[in-house]
């Protein structure tokens, strides 16, 4: 284990379980519940975020994010040193926005649609020469930093793990993390069926992008396509892909907050 990897592991919080029997009885499945909501910032993106910022040798990160990754990325660059800033939609939420100001990052507000976030990018990038560019997916410390939370999946007796999918970062790093351990549980991804473009891939056995950046109520999977990085570890593990509806993703954040209080 690397001193990097080490000073990573001391950063994280460790993920937590939750067993819900109400919810167990609702979906007659022995389900559990792995939430990284008590993660710094509020999600894994942290894994993934203070892996990257610690790793390259940049002072200052540029980043295209709807919010969690900018939080994430913005943290970890407070806590290390760095300067960070964040290309962020104005639809996103005001909340997200704040966040990412407040721990000290430059935010740049973009109207995609007028402008996409990769062209703004683009612009910023070609200001800011010094800078390193920080996909919240495809790229290969964030991979190296969710595999951590495929570390900790891999330490439990599970047959099946359904993982989200928008640019495909967290689950190539679970599947990382598994193969490492050796773990055997079958993976399978769930995204928005307005953003269906990993499950279309799959079919197709090539990457097929959104038209659009699609407007799903999991605003944290609005990518247009599956990560260059990423893509072969999908094709190569994911045999299948659970689409979504937009009644059923707002369902289940009902049923997370009725029957395993969890704010999802």
């Amino acid at each position: 284990m690397n001193t990097n990897h080490q000073t990573l592991l001391e950063a994280i919080r460790s993920t937590t379980f939750i067993e819900s029997q109400k919810l167990r009885d609702h979906l007659g499945l022995d389900v559990t519940i792995a939430t990284e909501t008590f993660q710094h910032t509020g999600s894994f993106k942290f894994r993934a975020a203070y892996n990257l910022a610690l790793n390259v040798a940049n002072d200052e990160i540029l980043t295209a994010s709807s919010g969690n990754f900018g939080q994430a990325l913005a943290y970890a660059c407070k806590l290390l040193g760095k300067k960070c800033t964040v290309v962020m939609p104005v639809t996103s939420a005001k909340v997200k926005i704040d966040a990412v100001r407040g721990y000290g990052a430059t935010v740049d507000l973009v109207d995609t649609a007028r402008v996409g976030r990769s062209e703004r990018v683009a612009q910023l990038a070609a200001e800011m020469p010094n800078a390193y560019f920080a996909s919240a997916y495809d790229d290969q410390y964030v991979i190296e930093g969710n595999s951590t939370l495929g570390d900790e999946l891999a330490g439990k007796d599970f047959d099946v793990v359904i993982v989200p999918i928008g640019g495909g970062g967290l689950i190539s790093g679970i599947i990382t993390g598994f193969r490492r351990n050796g773990a055997k549980a079958k993976v399978i991804g769930a995204e928005p069926l307005l953003g269906n473009d990993v499950a279309r891939s799959l079919k197709a056995g090539k990457i097929i992008a959104n038209e659009t950046e699609p407007m799903t109520l999991a605003d944290g999977a609005r990518t247009l396509s599956a990560g260059n990085l990423n893509w072969p570890i999908i094709r190569e593990s994911v045999p299948d892909i659970i689409e979504v509806s937009e009644e059923k993703i707002a369902e289940a954040v009902r049923l997370y907050y009725g029957l395993a209080n969890l704010k999802s």
